[in-house]
């Protein structure tokens, strides 16, 4: 059977009014009918200027530049698998290296337990450098990131095999990134579900590449879910007939107040899809 169309809802805490407007937005978002509700993993808002050719972000490092309102990912979570009854919840991505893999292991578990069986577990290797530098993390370079996210996934497969109680259910993992040479393969290893970025002549190459690596382990690629950003109903289309199932529709809080019309039409969207 062919994978349903899903919608996910990442909200984030960047600039929010409040937390109760944070959290209040969470149930909105459930309400409407969202599958996926998603957080990030940032300790500062990420100053994004663009997009390289590559889909990765450009950022502004200027360490004067003003401090938006924001708060921590994993403690949100928590509170979140409490409040809501439906959607699936994680952070779209949570950081290779903030947190000892077997403590996070064993805080997913917990948040899995919480939710009765909801969690998606985020993961990449991270790359916004103030959240590293200003929390006293080794930034490192991006082959010590990516080793260290490696690590951190094998910890973490095994730390969840000896927990007691046991997750609700084998915790989805989600991988993020494109790197082709790296991150893709780790997707064909460890991943449930792959989020990637860029056009969709780009997504083509690297589902590809992803079907290949995976093939080369001996492990049918069609067990790993492809999800995306949402951009336009136009894009999805495209998206959706390349084999992308999971569409993240972000969500901001500009000028005080969380706007959910973007959410709105890509769940009428999945609705005409399905």
């Amino acid at each position: 059977m062919p994978r349903p169309i899903r919608i996910a809802a990442q909200i984030l805490p960047a600039a929010t009014p409040s937390y109760a407007a944070w959290r209040d937005t969470i149930l909105r978002a459930e309400d409407l009918g969202a599958d996926a509700i998603f957080g990030y993993d940032h300790f500062e808002v990420p100053a994004v200027t663009g997009r390289d050719e590559k889909g990765r972000p450009i950022t502004d490092l200027n360490p004067d530049r003003p401090v938006q309102a924001n708060f921590e990912s994993w403690t949100a979570l928590a509170s979140w698998a409490e409040i809501t009854s439906r959607a699936e919840l994680g952070l779209l991505v949570g950081g290779a290296g903030f947190r000892n893999p077997d403590l996070l292991a064993d805080m997913a578990r917990t948040v899995d337990h919480i939710s009765g069986g909801r969690l998606i577990l985020g993961l990449g290797a991270g790359w916004y450098q103030p959240d590293y530098t200003q929390y006293g993390y080794d930034f490192g370079t991006v082959s010590s990131r990516h080793d260290v996210f490696v690590d951190a996934l094998e910890r973490i497969e095994d730390r969840l095999t000896k927990l007691v109680p046991p997750p609700l259910r084998k915790i989805p993992v989600l991988i993020g990134g494109g790197g082709e040479k790296k991150t893709i393969p780790a997707v064909a290893r460890f991943a449930d579900i792959w989020h990637t970025g860029g056009e969709l002549e780009l997504f083509v190459r690297r589902d590809a590449i992803l079907a290949e690596q995976a093939q080369l382990i001996g492990r049918d690629d069609r067990e790993i879910e492809r999800a995306v950003s949402w951009v336009s109903q136009e894009a999805a289309d495209g998206f959706a007939d390349a084999g992308a199932t999971l569409f993240t529709v972000t969500v901001v809080a500009p000028m005080g107040g969380y706007d959910l019309t973007e959410l709105k039409a890509a769940l009428a969207w999945r609705d005409s899809r399905r």
